[in-house]
């Protein structure tokens, strides 16, 4: 009988870490998905402010942000400058990215 419940206790950690393990790892994937979006949106923002593209930056910056899953959570364009904040959804929470897209700084 001991060994039994040696077994099902045995059973119920490893349940338990993998279930966990599961979580994390679906929410590091969240994580990278959200950074993916962050960072498409702002490189297409800071392309139709550069007058590369034609559009409006922080409209094509939302659209896509909606086409990965995600929110836009703030779009700014300073000159050839963008920068984004997208949540993607991940049960109660979300994960947040933000990123920035425009010309190299110029050098001193």
């Amino acid at each position: 009988m001991a060994g039994t419940a040696t077994a099902v206790g045995v059973i119920a950690v490893a349940a338990t870490l993998t279930l966990g393990l599961g979580v994390a790892a679906a929410a590091a994937v969240t994580s990278v998905r959200a950074s993916a979006a962050a960072d498409a949106a702002a490189l297409a923002a800071a392309d139709i402010a550069s007058g590369l593209v034609a559009g409006v930056p922080c409209e094509r910056a939302a659209d896509l942000a909606e086409r990965s899953g995600g929110d836009l959570l703030s779009c700014r364009v300073d000159g050839l400058i963008a920068t984004v904040e997208v949540r993607l959804p991940f049960g109660a929470l979300g994960a947040r990215a933000r990123a920035r897209a425009g010309p190299p700084p110029s050098a001193p």
